[in-house]
Protein backbone atom coordinates (compact mmCIF):
# COMPACT_ATOMS: atom_id res chain seq x y z
CA UNK A 1 0.00 0.00 0.00
CA UNK A 2 1.12 3.44 -0.94
CA UNK A 3 2.45 5.76 1.79
CA UNK A 4 -0.92 8.27 0.62
CA UNK A 5 -2.76 5.31 0.33
CA UNK A 6 -2.54 4.56 3.70
CA UNK A 7 -2.92 7.88 4.82
CA UNK A 8 -6.57 8.15 3.32
CA UNK A 9 -7.58 4.79 4.58
CA UNK A 10 -6.18 5.83 8.13
CA UNK A 11 -7.96 8.94 8.04
CA UNK A 12 -10.75 6.98 6.76
CA UNK A 13 -10.85 4.80 9.61
CA UNK A 14 -10.76 7.40 12.21
CA UNK A 15 -13.50 9.42 10.75
CA UNK A 16 -15.75 5.73 10.98
CA UNK A 17 -14.61 5.85 14.82
CA UNK A 18 -15.78 9.36 15.31
CA UNK A 19 -18.78 8.67 13.93
CA UNK A 20 -19.53 5.57 16.24
CA UNK A 21 -18.51 7.85 19.28
CA UNK A 22 -20.67 10.20 18.87
CA UNK A 23 -23.44 7.75 18.61
CA UNK A 24 -22.78 6.88 22.62
CA UNK A 25 -21.30 10.00 23.98
CA UNK A 26 -23.88 11.00 26.81
CA UNK A 27 -26.17 13.33 27.14
CA UNK A 28 -25.45 17.04 28.81
CA UNK A 29 -29.03 17.15 30.13
CA UNK A 30 -29.58 17.55 33.64
CA UNK A 31 -28.16 18.49 36.91
CA UNK A 32 -24.89 16.00 36.05
CA UNK A 33 -25.03 17.80 32.91
CA UNK A 34 -21.73 19.62 33.75
CA UNK A 35 -19.92 15.71 33.93
CA UNK A 36 -21.19 14.95 30.93
CA UNK A 37 -19.97 18.06 29.08
CA UNK A 38 -16.43 17.49 30.30
CA UNK A 39 -16.47 13.89 29.72
CA UNK A 40 -17.39 14.44 26.06
CA UNK A 41 -15.11 17.31 25.80
CA UNK A 42 -12.42 14.91 26.85
CA UNK A 43 -13.37 12.21 23.78
CA UNK A 44 -14.39 14.73 21.28
CA UNK A 45 -10.68 16.52 21.81
CA UNK A 46 -9.09 14.47 18.92
CA UNK A 47 -6.47 11.55 19.05
CA UNK A 48 -5.44 8.83 16.59
CA UNK A 49 -8.20 6.75 17.85
CA UNK A 50 -5.53 4.22 17.31
CA UNK A 51 -6.71 1.48 19.58
CA UNK A 52 -10.62 1.27 18.07
CA UNK A 53 -9.04 0.91 14.59
CA UNK A 54 -6.46 -2.05 15.47
CA UNK A 55 -9.85 -3.69 16.96
CA UNK A 56 -12.16 -3.33 14.21
CA UNK A 57 -8.89 -4.18 11.64
CA UNK A 58 -8.01 -7.51 13.73
CA UNK A 59 -11.97 -8.36 13.91
CA UNK A 60 -11.69 -7.77 10.11
CA UNK A 61 -8.43 -9.79 9.73
CA UNK A 62 -9.88 -12.98 11.83
CA UNK A 63 -13.09 -13.24 9.65
CA UNK A 64 -15.52 -11.20 11.81
CA UNK A 65 -18.68 -10.00 9.94
CA UNK A 66 -20.38 -6.50 9.98
CA UNK A 67 -21.69 -6.56 13.59
CA UNK A 68 -22.96 -3.94 16.19
CA UNK A 69 -21.52 -5.58 18.80
CA UNK A 70 -17.60 -4.73 17.68
CA UNK A 71 -18.80 -1.14 18.05
CA UNK A 72 -19.85 -1.14 21.18
CA UNK A 73 -16.31 -2.78 22.56
CA UNK A 74 -14.50 -0.11 19.79
CA UNK A 75 -16.38 2.92 21.47
CA UNK A 76 -15.25 1.53 24.97
CA UNK A 77 -12.02 0.87 24.74
CA UNK A 78 -11.03 4.82 23.44
CA UNK A 79 -13.37 6.08 26.42
CA UNK A 80 -10.88 3.88 28.69
CA UNK A 81 -7.95 5.19 26.87
CA UNK A 82 -9.38 8.56 27.24
CA UNK A 83 -10.02 8.80 30.99
CA UNK A 84 -6.45 7.49 31.62
CA UNK A 85 -5.22 10.39 29.81
CA UNK A 86 -7.64 12.74 31.87
CA UNK A 87 -6.30 11.17 35.54
CA UNK A 88 -2.63 11.75 33.62
CA UNK A 89 -2.82 14.65 32.71
CA UNK A 90 -3.95 15.93 36.45
CA UNK A 91 -2.12 17.51 39.10
CA UNK A 92 -1.03 15.02 40.95
CA UNK A 93 0.04 12.90 38.13
CA UNK A 94 1.62 14.94 35.30
CA UNK A 95 0.07 18.09 35.83
CA UNK A 96 -0.28 19.36 32.50
CA UNK A 97 -2.47 22.16 31.23
CA UNK A 98 -2.16 21.20 27.10
CA UNK A 99 -3.17 18.10 24.98
CA UNK A 100 -3.45 17.45 21.42
CA UNK A 101 -3.41 21.53 21.35
CA UNK A 102 -6.28 22.70 23.70
CA UNK A 103 -6.84 22.79 27.49
CA UNK A 104 -6.60 19.89 29.57
CA UNK A 105 -9.69 18.61 31.14
CA UNK A 106 -9.23 19.55 34.68
CA UNK A 107 -7.63 22.64 33.03
CA UNK A 108 -10.69 23.68 31.32
CA UNK A 109 -13.25 22.45 34.21
CA UNK A 110 -11.76 22.42 37.50
CA UNK A 111 -9.56 19.32 38.89
CA UNK A 112 -12.76 18.12 40.66
CA UNK A 113 -14.56 18.05 37.41
CA UNK A 114 -11.37 16.53 35.95
CA UNK A 115 -11.25 13.62 38.25
CA UNK A 116 -15.16 13.60 37.90
CA UNK A 117 -14.90 13.24 33.80
CA UNK A 118 -12.35 10.64 34.24
CA UNK A 119 -14.42 8.43 36.39
CA UNK A 120 -17.73 8.66 34.58
CA UNK A 121 -15.68 7.36 31.36
CA UNK A 122 -14.48 4.38 33.06
CA UNK A 123 -17.53 3.40 34.00
CA UNK A 124 -19.71 4.43 30.88
CA UNK A 125 -17.37 2.64 28.55
CA UNK A 126 -18.15 -0.75 30.58
CA UNK A 127 -22.16 0.33 30.60
CA UNK A 128 -21.47 0.91 26.51
CA UNK A 129 -19.64 -2.59 25.80
CA UNK A 130 -22.25 -4.64 27.83
CA UNK A 131 -24.34 -3.03 25.68
CA UNK A 132 -22.90 -5.08 23.18
CA UNK A 133 -24.84 -8.05 24.84
CA UNK A 134 -28.67 -6.14 23.84
CA UNK A 135 -27.42 -4.69 20.69
CA UNK A 136 -28.64 -7.82 18.15
CA UNK A 137 -30.80 -10.99 18.19
CA UNK A 138 -28.55 -13.81 16.20
CA UNK A 139 -30.00 -16.69 15.45
CA UNK A 140 -30.75 -19.24 18.14
CA UNK A 141 -28.28 -21.71 17.54
CA UNK A 142 -25.97 -18.58 17.40
CA UNK A 143 -26.57 -17.27 20.31
CA UNK A 144 -24.97 -19.02 22.74
CA UNK A 145 -21.88 -19.08 21.15
CA UNK A 146 -22.16 -15.12 20.51
CA UNK A 147 -23.13 -14.64 24.49
CA UNK A 148 -19.78 -16.42 25.41
CA UNK A 149 -17.61 -14.22 22.77
CA UNK A 150 -19.07 -11.13 24.09
CA UNK A 151 -18.66 -12.01 27.69
CA UNK A 152 -15.17 -13.12 27.44
CA UNK A 153 -14.59 -9.89 25.50
CA UNK A 154 -15.61 -8.10 28.11
CA UNK A 155 -13.61 -9.79 30.79
CA UNK A 156 -10.79 -9.34 28.94
CA UNK A 157 -11.15 -5.69 28.87
CA UNK A 158 -11.62 -5.21 32.22
CA UNK A 159 -8.43 -6.96 33.33
CA UNK A 160 -6.44 -4.83 30.78
CA UNK A 161 -7.17 -1.86 32.13
CA UNK A 162 -7.37 -2.49 35.77
CA UNK A 163 -4.47 -3.43 38.59
CA UNK A 164 -3.08 -6.53 35.76
CA UNK A 165 -3.08 -4.13 32.97
CA UNK A 166 -3.32 -0.25 32.53
CA UNK A 167 -3.88 0.46 35.90
CA UNK A 168 -0.70 -1.69 37.25
CA UNK A 169 1.69 0.27 35.00
CA UNK A 170 0.49 3.59 36.17
CA UNK A 171 0.80 2.76 39.53
CA UNK A 172 4.66 1.20 39.07
CA UNK A 173 5.42 4.80 36.86
CA UNK A 174 4.08 6.62 39.81
CA UNK A 175 5.82 5.27 42.19
CA UNK A 176 9.22 5.42 40.23
CA UNK A 177 9.05 9.11 40.38
CA UNK A 178 11.79 10.52 42.44
CA UNK A 179 9.56 12.98 44.66
CA UNK A 180 7.90 9.93 45.64
CA UNK A 181 10.32 9.73 48.52
CA UNK A 182 8.33 6.81 50.63
CA UNK A 183 7.94 4.07 47.88
CA UNK A 184 9.92 0.85 47.32
CA UNK A 185 11.12 2.32 43.65
CA UNK A 186 12.74 5.83 44.94
CA UNK A 187 16.02 7.16 44.92
CA UNK A 188 17.34 4.69 42.47
CA UNK A 189 17.42 3.99 38.67
CA UNK A 190 15.23 2.44 36.82
CA UNK A 191 15.85 -0.94 35.80
CA UNK A 192 15.03 -2.07 32.11
CA UNK A 193 12.64 -4.50 33.33
CA UNK A 194 11.02 -2.15 35.36
CA UNK A 195 10.79 0.46 32.42
CA UNK A 196 9.30 -2.35 30.54
CA UNK A 197 6.63 -3.38 33.09
CA UNK A 198 5.81 0.22 33.00
CA UNK A 199 6.03 0.33 28.97
CA UNK A 200 3.89 -3.06 28.48
CA UNK A 201 0.87 -2.23 31.25
CA UNK A 202 0.45 1.35 31.13
CA UNK A 203 0.62 2.12 27.08
CA UNK A 204 1.01 -1.85 25.66
CA UNK A 205 -2.23 -3.47 27.57
CA UNK A 206 -5.24 -1.38 25.70
CA UNK A 207 -3.53 -1.80 22.73
CA UNK A 208 -3.18 -5.61 23.74
CA UNK A 209 -7.01 -5.64 24.99
CA UNK A 210 -7.64 -3.82 21.39
CA UNK A 211 -6.44 -6.30 19.24
CA UNK A 212 -7.22 -9.59 22.05
CA UNK A 213 -11.03 -8.43 22.17
CA UNK A 214 -11.03 -8.36 18.19
CA UNK A 215 -10.31 -11.17 17.56
CA UNK A 216 -12.21 -12.71 20.29
CA UNK A 217 -15.44 -11.17 18.97
CA UNK A 218 -14.59 -12.80 15.25
CA UNK A 219 -14.23 -16.33 17.40
CA UNK A 220 -10.33 -16.94 16.40
CA UNK A 221 -8.71 -19.84 17.78
CA UNK A 222 -7.21 -19.74 21.08
CA UNK A 223 -3.40 -19.51 19.83
CA UNK A 224 -4.35 -16.69 17.46
CA UNK A 225 -5.48 -14.69 20.66
CA UNK A 226 -2.23 -15.46 22.51
CA UNK A 227 -0.47 -14.54 19.28
CA UNK A 228 -2.12 -11.30 18.64
CA UNK A 229 -1.10 -10.38 22.77
CA UNK A 230 2.26 -10.37 21.73
CA UNK A 231 2.10 -8.64 18.73
CA UNK A 232 0.32 -6.20 20.43
CA UNK A 233 2.55 -5.97 23.58
CA UNK A 234 5.73 -4.96 21.35
CA UNK A 235 3.60 -2.55 19.67
CA UNK A 236 2.63 -1.08 22.93
CA UNK A 237 6.13 -0.72 23.81
CA UNK A 238 7.24 0.58 20.42
CA UNK A 239 4.66 3.07 20.98
CA UNK A 240 5.37 4.45 24.38
CA UNK A 241 9.38 4.30 23.33
CA UNK A 242 8.28 6.43 20.13
CA UNK A 243 6.58 8.88 22.76
CA UNK A 244 9.96 8.89 25.20
CA UNK A 245 11.77 9.85 21.83
CA UNK A 246 9.22 12.45 20.45
CA UNK A 247 9.42 14.38 24.45
CA UNK A 248 13.75 14.93 23.26
CA UNK A 249 13.08 15.78 19.78
CA UNK A 250 9.42 16.33 18.98
CA UNK A 251 8.21 19.67 17.92
CA UNK A 252 5.84 21.13 20.50
CA UNK A 253 3.18 22.56 17.98
CA UNK A 254 2.74 19.29 15.57
CA UNK A 255 2.59 16.95 19.42
CA UNK A 256 0.25 19.43 20.75
CA UNK A 257 2.13 19.45 23.83
CA UNK A 258 4.96 20.35 25.97
CA UNK A 259 7.60 18.57 25.29
CA UNK A 260 10.99 18.19 27.50
CA UNK A 261 8.31 17.73 30.58
CA UNK A 262 10.58 14.21 31.14
CA UNK A 263 13.43 15.73 31.71
CA UNK A 264 12.51 18.79 33.60
CA UNK A 265 10.65 16.56 35.76
CA UNK A 266 13.93 14.52 36.08
CA UNK A 267 11.77 11.28 34.65
CA UNK A 268 13.48 8.17 33.72
CA UNK A 269 12.67 7.20 30.02
CA UNK A 270 13.71 4.59 27.11
CA UNK A 271 15.75 7.40 26.04
CA UNK A 272 17.38 8.35 29.59
CA UNK A 273 18.43 4.86 30.00
CA UNK A 274 19.48 3.38 26.41
CA UNK A 275 20.28 7.13 24.49
CA UNK A 276 18.16 7.48 21.20
CA UNK A 277 19.91 5.74 18.90
CA UNK A 278 19.17 2.46 20.55
CA UNK A 279 15.90 3.71 21.49
CA UNK A 280 15.18 4.45 17.79
CA UNK A 281 16.72 0.85 17.12
CA UNK A 282 14.49 -1.20 19.11
CA UNK A 283 11.16 0.71 18.39
CA UNK A 284 11.85 -0.47 14.42
CA UNK A 285 12.92 -3.67 16.06
CA UNK A 286 10.07 -4.00 17.68
CA UNK A 287 7.73 -2.99 15.06
CA UNK A 288 9.55 -5.76 13.19
CA UNK A 289 8.37 -8.35 15.29
CA UNK A 290 5.13 -7.48 15.79
CA UNK A 291 4.47 -7.15 12.20
CA UNK A 292 5.96 -10.64 11.63
CA UNK A 293 2.57 -12.43 13.90
CA UNK A 294 -0.11 -10.73 11.63
CA UNK A 295 1.88 -13.30 8.84
CA UNK A 296 0.71 -16.01 10.70
CA UNK A 297 -2.90 -15.12 9.81
CA UNK A 298 -5.03 -15.68 6.31
CA UNK A 299 -6.66 -12.43 6.56
CA UNK A 300 -6.90 -8.86 4.48
CA UNK A 301 -3.24 -7.48 6.97
CA UNK A 302 -1.87 -5.14 4.98
CA UNK A 303 -2.82 -1.89 6.76
CA UNK A 304 -2.50 -3.22 9.74
CA UNK A 305 1.06 -4.19 9.02
CA UNK A 306 1.67 -0.64 7.65
CA UNK A 307 -0.19 1.16 10.89
CA UNK A 308 2.55 -0.71 13.33
CA UNK A 309 5.26 0.49 10.97
CA UNK A 310 3.67 3.71 10.99
CA UNK A 311 4.88 4.29 14.48
CA UNK A 312 8.53 4.12 13.45
CA UNK A 313 8.35 7.50 11.72
CA UNK A 314 5.29 9.30 13.83
CA UNK A 315 5.74 12.72 14.77
CA UNK A 316 3.23 12.76 17.52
Amino acid sequence: MRTEDFERALLEKKEVVDRILMRFLPEETGLQGRAAAAMNYSLLAGGKRLRPILMQETYRMCGGTDSPVVEHFMAAIEMIHTYSLVHDDLPAMDNDEQRRGKETTWHKYGETMGILAGDGLLNYAFETAAGGFFCCSPAPEEKLVWMERTAEALSLLARKAGIYGMIGGQAVDVMAEKNQEDTELCARTLTREQLLFIHEHKTGALIEASMMVGAILAGAAREQVTALEKCARNMGVAFQIQDDILDVVGNEAELGKPTGSDAQNQKQTYVTLHGLDQARADVESLSREAAAVLDGFEGEKDFLKQLIFSLVDRRK
